[in-house]
């Protein structure tokens, strides 16, 4: 029922959070959401790899090539797709930052579910995610510095906003928030086997509240910034989601893939987890480094759930 109606939920939490009364309480604000952020993502992914299917890790094997095909597309044309569309409307700063964030990050759940919709092949759309997920230690930090390295010792400002350590401390903070998580719920799944179908109706409800609750305490954090926010920073992230899409689709073509598997792919790239990269701009950044992943979660729920129902609608390609 959350998947369903993510988008609207994502309006109406946002539109709280963002006129929440003055000298209330406020959930939202730093000083209380820094005590239960990283929760969030915690619980997220935990959630997820609760969910993951049992004969996951076969699958990654069965196809192995396919998938880290698919992988390293994703982590390799993101980021500098990322860095391109930010440089084509003169992103700066925080601004800039943030895009590089969106761009490196790994795919999102949400892929999954609109593969679904798009009658694409649900199983390699996880094992994407899947994979993604546990290489985000080493890929997002490999990522992060690539980036740097194009943009230069002027415009570097990944170490200049989080020190020389970054990548290391993302990698850290990735490993214990995302990857962690996801191994101790695949693990918890397969112990608490007899609670598997109530947890299939539960995970997808706790991992989309959490994710609402994510991108609304970047809104409450930000609100006097959202007041001037540029409009070309909100074209450059539509320009880098249907970018994705595009990359997806030429990559499925180029490796020979079936059309379902394509679509998969197509969607996996195209939907990155800005929930991911919500957290690091959050906690290593800065608050307003955080409106570009958010911002990107309303996009591509957005874009993907159209697509999803275009290609349910069609034929699949000879």
């Amino acid at each position: 029922m959350v998947q369903r109606f993510l988008l609207p939920l994502l309006v109406v939490s946002s539109l709280l959070a963002y006129y929440w009364p003055t000298g209330w309480i406020d959930p939202f604000g730093k000083q209380i959401s820094r005590y239960y952020l990283d929760w969030l993502i915690v619980i997220t992914m935990f959630t997820i790899g609760w969910m993951l299917p049992r004969d996951e890790l076969a699958q990654v094997a069965k196809r192995w090539k396919a998938v880290l095909g698919g992988v390293l597309v994703q982590y390799s044309t993101m980021p500098l797709l990322a860095l391109a569309c930010a440089l084509l409307f003169q992103l700066r700063d925080e601004y800039l930052l943030g895009m590089v964030l969106v761009g490196c990050v790994p795919g999102a759940m949400a892929s999954n579910v609109l593969t679904i919709n798009a009658r694409g092949n649900a199983s390699f759309s996880v094992s994407l995610t899947t994979v993604a997920t546990l290489l985000s230690p080493i890929a997002v930090p490999l990522a992060m510095r690539m980036v740097a390295s194009m943009l230069g010792p002027e415009m570097n400002l990944l170490e200049q906003a989080a020190g020389d350590d970054v990548y290391t401390r993302s990698s850290i903070k990735l490993c214990y928030t995302v990857v962690a998580p996801v191994i101790a719920g695949f693990i918890a799944g397969r112990v608490l086997g007899k609670w598997e179908e109530h947890a299939r109706r539960l995970c997808p409800v706790v991992a989309n509240l959490a994710i609402l609750a994510i991108i609304a305490v970047v809104v409450g954090r930000t609100r006097s910034q959202l007041h001037d926010l540029p409009s070309q920073l909100l074209v450059a992230l539509l320009l880098l989601n249907l970018a994705g899409y595009a990359a997806g689709s030429i990559a499925a073509r180029v490796m020979k893939l079936p059309d379902g598997m394509g679509r998969a792919l197509t969607l996996e790239i195209g939907m990155q987890n800005a929930g991911v990269g919500t957290l690091l701009a959050l906690t290593l950044f800065s608050d307003t480094c955080a409106i570009p992943p958010a911002f990107y979660t309303f996009g591509c729920m957005f874009t993907g759930t159209v697509l999803a129902s275009y290609w349910r609608k069609s034929q699949f390609r000879d």
